[in-house]
């Protein structure tokens, strides 16, 4: 057992259980990815810890707690498809794939998303697919979706997102405020979205995902 086979394992036990997360696809899931394979390699010693993880351009993964919460949240099946809206370096991903049929990764930094793909591919993740585009708008054409994960803080989710979602399906996303943020699990009914609060979190906003300036006169 390497070291940081030791550090995934107490990183379950010591941010995820204790979290409410109990459910065993997820906690096997999350012992069994090599998180630290998908951060930059500076940031290796920092991979397992109960911090946002900065992966280069503004961009974080988010806290093992955090992410591991939004999976609970969502309660993917085996036989769903799911969208992975600002994959970063794929961890999200790779766990998201080991419940899922099949997950489609979308970042939109065009590098990212090659060396995404790559530790996916090196990682033996062969239903994972990354789709290179503005994370927006989404994968429309592998849609509808079960599952829409967004891994990142938004203000508001645009509606090229939500017609992307399965009549049925779930969408979570951390909607921040300031710097309180709060995780959201959307149901989609009739055509419309319906959130209800999960937990509290924080993350910076992803790019596209802040709300529209209003003006006032």
């Amino acid at each position: 057992m390497t070291e940081f086979d030791d550090r995934r394992r107490m990183m379950v036990d010591t941010q995820v259980r204790p979290s409410d997360v109990t459910k065993f696809p997820i906690i096997q899931a999350m012992l069994t990815v090599p998180r630290e394979r998908f951060v930059p390699d500076a940031q290796r010693e920092a991979a397992y810890a109960d911090v946002l993880v900065p992966l280069g351009g503004g961009r974080s993964l988010l806290e093992p707690r955090t992410f591991a919460k939004m999976l609970d949240a969502a309660n993917i099946a085996g036989d769903e498809v799911v969208l992975d809206v600002g994959s970063g370096l794929g961890y999200s991903a790779a766990v998201s794939a080991r419940l899922a049929q099949l997950v489609i990764a979308v970042e939109q930094d065009e590098g990212m998303a090659d060396e995404t793909q790559s530790l996916l591919t090196e990682a033996g993740v062969d239903n994972a697919v990354v789709h290179n585009g503005p994370l927006t708008q989404g994968a429309a054409e592998h849609g509808p979706y079960d599952v829409i994960l967004i891994e990142g803080g938004v203000e508001s989710v645009p509606e090229t997102l939500i017609s992307q979602l399965k009549d049925g399906g779930r969408i979570v996303a951390l909607f921040m405020e300031g710097t309180l943020g709060a995780v959201r699990l959307g149901l989609k009914v009739g055509g419309q979205v319906s959130w209800r609060f999960v937990f509290n979190a924080t993350a910076p906003v992803l790019p596209g995902f802040q709300r529209a300036k209003e003006f006032v006169l």
